[in-house]
């Protein structure tokens, strides 16, 4: 097979179908953004649509906006839109709070419709907040326990204690995906509950929540739907559960009737039930500007220049990096990764601070890991190439050896 030449890729950006979509986004000259798995990168009409909202819908409209533009409504509106990006059905999804906080509310939920059953099964690569949260639950009802099993063993653990199954469908720190359809069907074999955190998921790969029979799924909305640092989440509840689940956090505008003012609660319909205060204006307009966007492009077309991307990545770290030690430890089979690629080398927290100084920006995650976020969107073929010779160069100068670059910041 012949080398790979950096024309090669160019080729591909000029022949990408989804090459347009990239001039729709706010990306600074010469950084190769690498990220989008962790932040996405900002929609340029996002700051026109803020402007309107603060100007006019607050500064001008102020509480008449609730009614006149519709505000009441964000949540359930930007929920569907996201549902239809996950395979919900109408009325399923809805944007509230964060991905912790969601969590927290259906893995509750999934317990009171499993009584007599005490376990929380999970993973113990699971990312870190979604195990935190299994674990306050647990201690604050007393009585269930959350239980780690490696995804190899999880069907020989599926034992008639388990009431919920808390599994994220592609793993934050490796890419891997799980088989969301198989999993699920284990599951409810065993009696248990199914919840799919989708956080590394939403925007990026397929996902049919309703194919699979999910009962509940969360995820957030900064990563691939590019709604902004800290965007409301969202969360889903399977149709078939909403009318018998009581919210432990039982929030106005998760009442019946929030402004008949009564003095007990009395739960929604449906998933509405699920919210718990007050919406964040401003943060959700900038999350249906990201969604919208995302509802432009065809899954399927996103999902094979992802495939693609990784590829190419992959056949370059071996075909120019082969000197270094560096690992892949996302899995080469495309059904089994995510829109990502990660790489293991015992440097590698000053070898990523060198690409970010480079504008070559990825990000770390201990104990060993870079990770390359591919966003389809924004993300270019050539610059597959360049982002990989700027590694090959770190590496062959010794750059990434640098004082400064062995320097902890708080976020990696």
């Amino acid at each position: 097979m012949s080398p790979l030449r950096r024309a090669d890729l160019a080729t591909l950006d000029r022949d990408d179908p989804l090459r347009p979509f990239r001039d729709r986004f706010a990306l600074p000259e010469g950084v190769i953004y690498l990220d989008g798995n962790s932040l996405g990168a900002m929609p340029k009409s996002a700051p026109a649509r803020l402007r309107e909202v603060a100007e006019i819908e607050w500064g001008q409209d102020l509480i008449r906006s609730w009614n006149k533009h519709g505000w009441i409504d964000l949540q359930q509106r930007i929920g569907s839109k996201i549902g239809r990006l996950i395979g919900a059905r109408p009325g399923e999804t809805i944007v509230a709070d964060s991905t912790s906080v969601n969590l927290f509310k259906l893995l509750a939920a999934a317990l009171q419709l499993r009584p007599g059953r005490s376990v929380i099964l999970s993973e113990p690569a699971n990312f870190p907040t979604d195990l935190y949260i299994a674990e306050g639950l647990a201690a604050l009802l007393g009585g269930h326990r959350l239980e780690l099993v490696e995804p190899e063993g999880l069907e020989a653990t599926l034992g008639p204690d388990v009431a919920v199954v808390m599994l994220t469908h592609v793993n934050y720190r490796t890419g891997r995906m799980h088989d969301m359809n198989a999993v699920t069907q284990r599951v409810h074999e065993a009696g248990a509950l199914m919840l799919w955190d989708l956080c590394h998921s939403a925007g990026a790969v397929p996902v049919d929540l309703t194919r699979a029979d999910a009962d509940f799924a969360v995820g957030c909305g900064y990563k691939y739907l590019n709604g902004g640092p800290g965007a409301p989440a969202f969360l889903h509840i399977a149709e078939r559960w909403q009318n018998q689940v009581t919210p432990p956090l039982t929030g106005w505008l998760g009442h019946a009737a929030p402004f008949a003012f009564e003095t007990h609660y009395r739960p929604a319909g449906g998933v509405q039930r699920a919210v718990v205060g007050t919406p964040p204006v401003l943060s959700m307009t900038a999350l249906e500007v990201g969604v919208d966007l995302m509802l432009e492009a065809p899954m399927a077309a996103l999902r094979a220049k992802s495939v693609r991307q990784f590829e190419l990545f992959a056949a370059l770290v071996e075909q120019e990096l082969a000197a270094w030690d560096f690992r892949i430890v996302t899995p080469r089979d495309a059904i089994q990764r995510g829109s990502q690629i990660c790489l293991s080398h015992e440097q590698g927290w000053p070898i990523m601070q060198a690409l970010i100084q480079r504008n070559v920006i990825g990000d770390f995650r201990a104990p060993d890991i870079l990770r390359f976020g591919f966003t389809p969107l924004y993300v270019g073929y050539a610059e597959i190439w360049d982002a990989v010779a700027i590694l090959k160069d770190i590496m062959a100068t010794g750059a990434w050896d640098r004082p400064e670059h062995h320097a902890r910041a708080k976020v990696t």
